[in-house]
């Protein structure tokens, strides 16, 4: 499985990925508004197993990617598209190293093309945690408008948290 944007490769997870996905994976700023996280090596190891083995399920609905920046060949995150019948859920994770470059746009733009135009999906979301304003930000720029506010959405960390919830449907996308 493989995207390509202007800047960057979209491929599947090889089991060497672990060590680059657990410089940002491990990172407490980059995961302050994750259900995960800071991982632990052995956590990483084993989120990278898990996406490797949902490779090889068919059909295939879940596609946890590597994100790797063409300019220098380096995994700088790691993006998904979540298929549940004709809806699915999209998310990305950006090391902080390449924050405020517009790398999380041009990946949610991908997926949404990927799940709009290949797997024929009709609807999808994305969730974020209201106090993550860029991540809010990156969901508007992409066309996903706000559907609501989803109170104690998940637990982590011992409390619950609420998120925002947006989404697009295939008929407002625009490529």
């Amino acid at each position: 499985m493989i995207l390509e944007t202007k800047r960057l490769i979209l491929r599947d997870f090889y089991k060497e990925d672990w060590i680059k996905v657990h410089h940002y994976c491990s990172d407490e700023e980059v995961t302050k508004y994750t259900y995960w996280g800071p991982n632990s090596e052995d956590q990483t190891r084993e989120f990278i197993n898990k996406n490797i083995g949902s490779q090889r399920i068919v059909p295939r609905t879940n596609y946890e990617l590597a994100v790797i920046d063409k300019s220098n060949n380096e995994l700088i995150g790691n993006c998904c598209i979540n298929v549940d019948g004709s809806n699915a859920e999209i998310g990305y994770c950006i090391s902080k190293n390449y924050w405020g470059c517009g790398y999380a746009t041009e990946v949610s733009k991908a997926l949404l093309s990927y799940g709009f135009k290949e797997l024929g999906i009709q609807r999808i979301y994305a969730t974020c945690r209201p106090e993550n304003l860029r991540s809010a930000r990156v969901m508007e720029k992409i066309g996903m408008k706000k559907e609501g506010y989803i109170r104690d959405h998940f637990y982590t960390r011992n409390r619950w948290y609420d998120s925002y919830l947006y989404s697009i449907i295939k008929l407002d996308f625009e490529d």
